[in-house]
């Protein structure tokens, strides 16, 4: 199994004709992905080539082989009705983000991936109150992002911007880890360590360091403990916020699967702030040391060096 995503999942790339929209949409369709279709205002009814595909998810592409188109919509709903999408990525620039986020839930879509960095917070905000209401009225709906970089289910599913071939798909009989982050280079740092471990991984969730986004640990920590082939769970945290001890306490309640962390911005001093818009110690909440205390006392494992991270869950296996 697998959460989020799968060799099933459509997806539909808004922004696909901007330079870094189409880059990433090659990439995830040369992975295997299903990439159905595009959306730009104003280019409806144009048609977007996206390269070949691979005769199997995640191989080499053979030099000459075909290369495929997918059509561009004007709007996520005329996606979802004409090409089957169901899960969008988004490349919009910041300033129109947060309303394509809005368009994509109008739309139907069950999981909006919005890589866009930058986008303004009280934008965010907007979209977290609607996304909530959403939720409280039942409708099954997911937010990864924005500021991340995607999730990606090795074998079956790549939809963002993350390397594909540093992933290993599970095996029937092996152990397969879940990994989720708030860093998109410690994510692939973690998988590039099971990697050469010889440790699969199940999925991999990029959630984002922004201070308002979508899903955060405890969303998918949940997923990953109700998912019977997720057998061990890399966890990768920040300084700044409470979501690590939030974590922390769903771990604690409810956990049995082997779990192991890394809290990047140790050596942070307070008030600055470190990468993502989130990273910031207040107030003298949000340290390095409080989060590794309450991982602790979940019975996590807890990681020191960023380069130790595939042993530290390893050793747990």
């Amino acid at each position: 199994m697998s959460i989020l995503v799968d060799k099933n999942t459509k997806v539909v790339v808004q922004g696909i004709t901007g330079n870094t929209g189409a880059f990433h949409a090659r990439g995830c369709f040369a992975y295997g992905t299903q990439v159905v279709s595009g959306v730009t205002p104003g280019r409806g009814g144009e048609t977007f080539d996206i390269g070949p595909k691979p005769t199997t998810i995640g191989a080499k592409i053979p030099e000459g082989a075909k290369s495929h188109t997918v059509p561009v919509y004007n709007t996520v709903r005329e996606a979802v009705e004409l090409s089957g999408a169901d899960t969008s990525c988004i490349f919009v620039p910041p300033p129109g983000a947060a309303e394509a986020i809005l368009e994509a839930f109008d739309a139907g879509i069950r999981l909006v991936i919005c890589i866009t960095e930058g986008v303004p917070v009280m934008d965010m905000i907007k979209v977290r109150r609607v996304l909530e209401q959403k939720k409280a009225e039942g409708q099954d709906l997911w937010l990864v992002g924005p500021n991340c970089p995607g999730v990606i289910t090795p074998g079956e599913c790549k939809i963002g911007i993350m390397p594909g071939h540093i992933h290993t798909p599970a095996v029937t009989g092996k152990p397969a880890i879940g990994v989720v982050s708030r860093s998109g280079t410690l994510t692939y740092e973690a998988v590039g360590q099971l990697t050469r471990l010889g440790i699969a991984q199940s999925s991999c969730v990029g959630i984002g360091g922004d201070p308002i986004n979508g899903m955060d640990f405890v969303d998918v920590l949940t997923m990953f403990n109700n998912d019977p082939k997720t057998d061990g769970i890399i966890m990768i945290g920040e300084i700044g916020g409470g979501a690590e001890e939030r974590g922390a306490e769903y771990i604690k309640a409810h956990v049995k699967k082997p779990v192991a962390a890394f809290i990047a911005g140790a050596s942070a001093p307070a008030g600055k702030r470190m990468g993502h818009a989130g990273a910031i110690i207040s107030g003298g909440k949000g340290t390095a040391e409080a989060k590794f205390r309450a991982l602790e006392d979940a019975g996590v494992k807890i990681s020191r060096s960023p380069a130790a991270m595939g042993e530290t869950l390893a050793s747990m296996l």
